[in-house]
């Protein structure tokens, strides 16, 4: 038989609601496997040994891998400083490329109009940069739902650093103990779980390719997991 979706355990009143973008909201096909070459292609040239960063590694693994080694070998800050700002610039030129077969998850509207009529405060932590997040939401109609959000660009901590959610919750106005965050990820999941902050996991789309499961989820700390984003807005009473 199918592993049994838990039920959310939590009965603390939430305040307020905070949102992965990709993969949870959106669907955007991003190709993360050309990123992750290009990057480490990127880093090699300013320096990192061949061979040491693995394509394997999530993005923002690759980058702390080689910032570490380009430290350790006494490269001038100001390389560094360089070698991120191309960085950032290539992945930025990646993901909008993206934006053209980006579609809005099934269930995404209805969710976040339910939880809008009722109150809740809602809020976007994503690692996406500002422009493709702001276009994202703009094409997929979403943008009205979200006076709060954080991505990639913002200065200070991105995802997964549970500061980056912390200083959006501060944003809103929302006590931790009072918040909730979404995501498809396992990086949403530490994120959350590193901040204090409940976690309820939405499975990926069925169009994605994933290894993620209810399993991992609740190894990770989710509180729940949702195979859709129909039954989240069931699990929250919506």
């Amino acid at each position: 038989m199918p592993a049994r979706i838990p039920e959310p355990r939590f009965i603390e009143p939430v305040l307020g609601v905070v949102f992965d973008l990709d993969g949870t909201l959106v669907v955007s096909r991003h190709d993360f496997g050309r990123m992750r070459h290009e990057v480490i292609r990127l880093a090699e040239r300013y320096g990192v040994t061949p061979g040491r960063l693995s394509p394997e590694e999530p993005l923002h693994r690759i980058l702390e891998s080689a910032r570490d080694e380009l430290r350790s070998s006494e490269t001038p800050t100001t390389v560094i400083l360089r070698f991120e700002a191309e960085f950032h610039k290539l992945i930025d030129g990646i993901e909008m490329q993206a934006l053209d077969r980006t579609t809005v998850r099934a269930g995404a509207p209805a969710l976040l109009r339910g939880l809008h009529e009722r109150g809740f405060r809602l809020g976007l932590l994503t690692r996406s940069s500002e422009p493709f997040t702001r276009e994202a939401l703009l094409r997929t109609h979403l943008d009205r739902y979200f006076p709060f959000t954080r991505t990639r660009s913002a200065p200070g901590p991105a995802k997964p650093s549970p500061e980056a959610l912390l200083y959006l919750l501060s944003e809103m106005g929302v006590p931790i103990e009072r918040a909730l965050y979404v995501g498809d990820h396992l990086i949403d999941a530490e994120c959350a779980t590193r901040a204090g902050v409940r976690f309820y996991a939405v499975l990926p789309d069925p169009s994605e390719s994933s290894t993620m499961s209810t399993d991992r989820f609740l190894a990770a700390g989710a509180s729940a997991v949702a195979p859709d984003l129909t039954e989240l807005a069931r699990q929250l009473q919506i």
